[in-house]
């Protein structure tokens, strides 16, 4: 309820159930639960989006992604996307299916492809697109193996490949929050064995050159720790216009580039 509803309602009467309902949400945060997996949704770039443990919560700084390749509105030699085109883009581990589920709502003339190592989490992105509406092609497949795109997709070619790829080491855990360390699924938080923080970028980058059709477009989010760096890993590999802009709050958080 907002608050003019309150004010409105301020002589009724909660049910018996509802105080129960109350106190069990009370109890699980104090257990520093995410609010978003104990009401089981959010709202994400107008959408509302089912979640739980197995995928990440999405972030404010994934909608600003979702904002630059909806509206085009990125630095020279950009704009990306011109109204009617029919883009394929592909959505590397896509989790609760956010980005996926938001390109294919937003831009209805696309069609939008989206992978994911975890069966789990590709349940629940499942459900969100046919919660939204949506047509993506959901396939599960591990970005950091070699082996091909499973069939029928290995023959596919994409317009724009996004990602907000695993970037944390197991270092960086004591200093991480404890309703994100104890819930959020470790998979999608943290790089592999090795803490290499960069890995996936550099698979990414590596999977890009041969996929992306030639003029394509590269999105990914970054950790401000790590976004020059990512950004000569691009660099390296011969793609141009590589750009690194700030989030919102003024920290390096997105890369573009094209092939």
């Amino acid at each position: 309820m907002d608050k003019a509803s309150v004010l409105r309602h301020k002589d009724k009467q909660l049910s018996l159930n509802d105080h129960f309902l109350i106190q069990e949400i009370v109890e699980e945060l104090k257990k520093q639960r995410p609010i978003q997996y104990i009401l089981g949704e959010i709202e994400f770039y107008g959408l509302t989006l089912t979640v739980d443990e197995n995928v990440l919560i999405p972030r404010p700084e994934t909608e600003e992604m979702v904002e630059l390749i909806v509206k085009g509105e990125t630095p020279p030699p950009y704009p990306l996307h011109k109204r009617g085109r029919k883009y394929k883009l592909l959505d590397i581990g896509t989790g609760s299916g956010c980005i996926a589920v938001a390109l294919a709502k937003h831009l209805p003339e696309s069609e939008v492809f989206a992978l994911d190592i975890s069966e789990k989490a590709l349940a629940v992105a499942r459900k969100n697109a046919i919660e939204n509406q949506v047509n993506v092609h959901f396939f599960s497949h591990d970005i950091l193996t070699e082996e091909a795109l499973p069939l029928p997709f290995s023959s596919v070619f994409f317009d724009c490949i996004v990602s907000n790829p695993p970037y944390i080491t197991s270092e960086e855990k004591p200093s991480m929050a404890k309703n994100v360390l104890d819930y959020e699924p470790h998979q999608a938080l943290f790089v592999p064995a090795g803490d290499n923080p960069l890995i996936f970028y550099e698979r990414i980058a590596d999977f890009a050159g041969s996929r992306l059709k030639k003029g394509g477009s590269l999105y990914l989010e970054t950790s401000s720790l790590h976004g020059r760096a990512s950004v000569k890993i691009f660099e390296d590999r011969k793609f141009r216009s590589v750009v690194l802009l700030k989030d919102i709050s003024g920290n390096d958080r997105i890369i573009i580039a094209k092939l």
